[in-house]
């Protein structure tokens, strides 16, 4: 037994194995759900590698990195019937389309625009909190305005309410993430989830099709100048009526980027595979970003000693501290504990270990990350909240082959976003975050002093 084990009090694991088979997942998903850092220490000291009768928890570093980094063995196959049969590339493991696909997005989410983007979200921000009278609902109208706003400003997503661009992201988010076998929901509660989301993307295909043509018809015209004797000229006219525009110019955003960009034939990066990354583009930023924005404000202002930190950090003109502050407090409260996967065949993990596994093809894997995160092999000292601490070792954006798309845009967002609202006089909180029963926050109340915020 590891030093480490003679600090960790007994009873996790006495309970699951006293419980009845059917009994034992519920247990095991009670505590991670709710007292999730008390139960993963226990398991990293006791049984690294729990099984259960639904799936199986991997909760040391080296192990969750190892099924992290091997996805044709631990795959995203559970993705498939949540993402259309696998039109985007993140329910793909490791072949042509995926990292054809993720290689083009990352190019045109150019590293190079993040302080324009962090500008973007910092004015956003703060433009809604002036217009808020000092309350608000944080969840609705700041925590999924302000990516709402930066979807449609910086990746171009326009033309339509954001109030649609939220209600899209979270119906897929909630089905393809939050109603998986592992997730306790009664039946006739998943069946609503699986609706909400096959009545979302129906409305979000239609626009973005609709869209992406409409901005292909536009960006032809702009390459085509102004010659009048061309067909094209008329095109032009069409762009500035669709874009309702009197003069048709484009605005330099993610989605304009990618239809003025000419693609080989070989690639097969058509407008179809536009709308489809275009789409991804919007699922994968609102609800994750939100909910990792609002727990960050919640864990902070419950802890007065690393608020008032944080808010003198704020008020820095350099973002590093502040920043630092920020991603250790989501190893405490990350938007979730693990990331699963489904194994594609027999493997046997951690292999040559005392806690060696050997699982069985299409079982179901729980990679537990935050368990990770509080590794003495990743963090020393991991129970202490240590600012700056060394960032390749954080899961907050995932690993591997399917870490986020868009971490670098999060990189900026999640923190500026964080940091604006902390900048504003004596912010307090009307109740803890609301869920409604679910995994994504729906409610948080905040308010604050009405006079200028503080300078930051």
């Amino acid at each position: 037994m590891s030093a480490q084990a003679s600090t960790i009090p007994a009873g996790y694991l006495d309970r699951f194995d006293a419980a009845a088979p059917a009994d034992q997942f519920p247990l095991v998903r009670r505590w991670m759900d709710s007292e999730p850092l008390e139960f993963f220490k226990e398991l990293r000291a006791k049984r690294p590698i729990l099984v259960t009768p639904v799936c199986t928890l991997v909760t040391l570093y080296d192990d969750v990195i190892d099924v992290l980094n091997m996805p044709k063995i631990f795959t995203v196959a559970l993705y498939l019937p949540k993402m259309a049969g696998g039109i985007y590339f993140m329910a793909h493991d490791d072949d042509a389309l995926h990292t054809r696909e993720k290689s083009i997005m990352q190019a045109l989410l150019n590293r190079d625009d993040l302080p324009q983007v962090r500008a973007m979200v910092a004015k956003i921000a703060k433009d809604l909190l002036d217009a808020a009278g000092g309350h608000m609902d944080a969840i609705h109208d700041y925590c999924r305005m302000v990516p709402a706003t930066l979807v449609q400003d910086y990746f171009g997503l326009t033309g339509v309410d954001r109030e649609d661009l939220m209600d899209w992201s979270y119906c897929n988010q909630n089905n393809t993430f939050y109603n998986q076998p592992f997730d306790l929901i009664p039946d006739a509660k998943r069946k609503e989830i699986q609706d909400r989301q096959a009545e979302a993307s129906k409305k979000l295909g239609t626009y973005l099709a609709e869209m992406i043509l409409t901005r292909w018809i536009a960006v032809k015209a702009e390459q085509a100048g102004y010659l009048l004797l061309t067909p094209w000229y008329l095109l032009r006219l069409l762009a500035r009526k669709l874009l309702g525009k009197g003069d048709g110019k484009l605005e330099d955003n993610i989605v304009t980027r990618m239809v003025r960009t000419a693609y080989p034939g070989a690639v097969a990066f058509d407008i179809k595979r536009m709308a489809v990354n275009t789409g991804g583009l919007l699922i994968g930023t609102i609800e994750t970003t939100s909910q990792a924005v609002a727990q960050v404000i919640q864990y902070l202002l419950n802890d007065p000693e690393w608020l008032a930190k944080a808010v003198a950090a704020a008020k820095s003109d350099n973002p590093a501290a502040f920043d630092g502050i920020v991603w250790e407090a989501l190893r405490f409260v990350p938007i979730s504990p693990f990331m699963f996967r489904q194994t594609a065949g027999e493997y046997t993990i951690a292999k040559g270990t005392g806690h060696a596994t050997t699982v069985q093809p299409g079982s179901y894997i729980l990679a537990v990350t935050q368990s990770a995160m509080f590794d003495t092999k990743a963090f020393e000292n991991p129970d202490q909240f240590i600012p700056g601490r060394n960032w390749y070792h954080y899961f907050h954006f995932g690993f591997g082959s399917h870490e986020c798309l868009g971490k670098y845009i999060g990189m900026v967002m999640i923190p500026e976003m964080v940091r604006q609202m902390l900048l504003r006089p004596d912010l307090k909180a009307g109740g803890r975050i609301d869920y409604q029963g679910g995994h994504l926050p729906q409610k948080y109340e905040l308010a604050w002093s009405v006079t200028e915020p503080m300078k930051g």
